[in-house]
């Protein structure tokens, strides 16, 4: 499981650490795609292959289906740490999620989101959270 929230810098090549806490669950290849609210998200290669699953499962046929699946996966890449536990961050994914020098790394359980630091401060705002954990009573969530 993925937890914690760690602040790093990406570098003017698109050069990112990974923090050593997140190295070991990651394993030798995973892949950085887009994730929902701005961010990147980063699977270990089990929790993409899965998750990939469902989208195969999709209906083609609806149009929402075939947005969302291409909305993960057409920016979707396959990354290996190197030898510093550095991940190069393609620019394209750089700007989707406005990754200029302060990022933020939070593990979220199955998987990392990487943040720019404002986006983060921005959408890191929990005033809400109580109105947020009764609607989710009907999920099955209760504390």
């Amino acid at each position: 499981m993925f937890m914690g929230e760690y602040s790093h810098t990406i570098d003017p090549k698109g050069r990112l650490i990974i923090p050593s806490r997140f190295r070991d669950e990651l394993g030798d290849e995973f892949v950085l795609t887009k994730g929902l609210d701005g961010c990147l998200s980063i699977y270990p290669r089990n929790e993409w292959e899965a998750f990939e699953q469902k989208l195969r499962d999709l209906p083609l046929t609806n149009k929402n289906a075939r947005t969302f699946t291409r909305f993960f996966v057409a920016g979707a890449s396959l990354c290996e740490l190197d030898k510093q536990g550095r991940i190069l961050v393609p620019a394209t994914l750089r700007e989707y999620a406005g990754l200029e020098k302060d990022v933020v790394l939070t593990g979220n359980i199955n998987r990392i989101e990487i943040w720019s630091k404002q986006k983060w401060s921005e959408n890191s705002s929990y005033d809400d959270m109580d109105a947020i954990a009764e609607g989710l009573q009907d999920m099955g969530i209760t504390l």
